[in-house]
């Protein structure tokens, strides 16, 4: 299927990017287990447990790096060949530069869907079962918040008492249709407060003509009232922005069920776009950095390289960043958030391809 000089290359890259990966996954561990242990700090568990979670949450933050290291890995295959002199013998056996980019574009592309079809889902997997151990262990436990098909419930705690509250929508800072039953510590129904707008803007919840229910009594009030909560618009919309731990049939899901509740699902959008992208963004990653190999001086010392290379990965990252954040704040398109810097680093790659044979 492929000759000789091909699967040369190709077995090149994929052990400079096993190389790599590993050093990033270790990176990704030291470093994850200085926030763990930091977490677990006042609290009786043993360190081994800080560090199974440290292997948990690992995978996913990987992914997330993965594109510079498909930068990183490209850099130091062409170094490699650079230093050996590999480039002409290639040439000599029909492996033209231009042919040379061609076999590591595909190559990351191949990457890319298996990481998006296998890797992502395992590691999000991991990822959820890290972040509901650690709830656990969270001083706000007793605080709850999920979405069911039915709407939006909360579980609270206040001065002695446990509120459940359910809604029907959500949109901006405010609750309609909402219902919340207040108890005592033994779970004795105190009351109820029904009312079709509540501005959760505050931790102090500003109920609009409210329903009151007490010992089978029920009375309206043509004003407002107050209620204080753990909880605000800024608490609520955090508790479900951790799209990381969704696998991708469940972030379908999650969007729909969002919809449904009023909640913007920009960020599920954005995030199943930047997953099913991760293919392109790697390829035309490798792309960009192969041709800038090209028209560099390829006598400059490694440490050059490494300092192009991160500040590459830096200047990509904030790109996407800002893009991405313009997307969740509704200021942009959610599909020109994501393809946009995408298409513009795909361009810059098109013009660096002319006469790179030449090189």
């Amino acid at each position: 299927m492929f000759n000789l000089y091909t699967r040369y290359l190709i077995n090149k890259f994929l052990l400079k990017f096993f190389y790599i990966t590993l050093i990033f996954f270790a990176l990704t561990l030291i470093l994850g287990i200085l926030e763990e242990i930091s977490f677990f700090k006042d609290l009786k568990v043993s360190f081994f447990y800080s560090f199974f979670l440290n292997i948990l949450n690992a995978p996913i933050t990987l992914f997330e790096i993965f594109p510079f290291m498909f930068l990183l890995t490209t850099q130091f295959v062409f170094l490699e060949l650079f230093r050996r002199d590999e480039l002409n013998l290639l040439k000599i056996n029909g492996l033209s530069n231009f042919k040379i980019i061609k076999i590591f574009f595909f190559l990351s592309f191949v990457i890319g869907i298996f990481n998006v079809a296998f890797y992502y889902n395992f590691a999000s997997i991991l990822k959820f079962h890290y972040s509901n151990i650690k709830n656990s262990f969270s001083n706000d436990n007793k605080y709850l918040a999920m979405y069911t098909k039915s709407g939006l419930w909360i579980k609270d705690e206040v001065d002695g008492k446990i509120l459940i509250v359910k809604s029907e929508l959500i949109k901006n800072n405010y609750l309609s249709n909402t219902i919340i039953n207040e108890f005592n510590p033994e779970f004795e129904l105190i009351k109820t407060i029904q009312s079709d707008r509540i501005d959760i803007k505050n931790n102090q919840w500003i109920i609009y003509n409210p329903i009151i229910t007490k010992e089978n009594i029920s009375k309206k009030y043509n004003d407002k009232i107050t209620l204080k909560t753990n909880f605000n618009e800024f608490k609520i919309t955090n508790l479900f922005s951790d799209m990381s731990s969704h696998n991708i049939f469940d972030l379908f899901e999650l969007r729909r069920d969002y919809e449904k509740l009023g909640y913007s699902s920009d960020d599920v959008t954005i995030h199943l776009y930047k997953i099913f992208t991760t293919p392109i963004f790697y390829s035309i990653l490798t792309l960009l950095t192969s041709i800038l190999m090209f028209n560099i001086d390829k006598n400059r010392s490694i440490i050059f390289f490494i300092i192009l290379g991160i500040l590459l990965s830096v200047i990509v990252y904030y790109v996407n960043f800002i893009f991405n954040s313009l997307g969740n704040s509704g200021r942009l398109p959610n599909h020109i958030a994501i393809f946009f810097p995408l298409f513009v680093l795909f361009i810059f790659s098109i013009i660096g391809l002319v006469r790179i044979n030449e090189k």
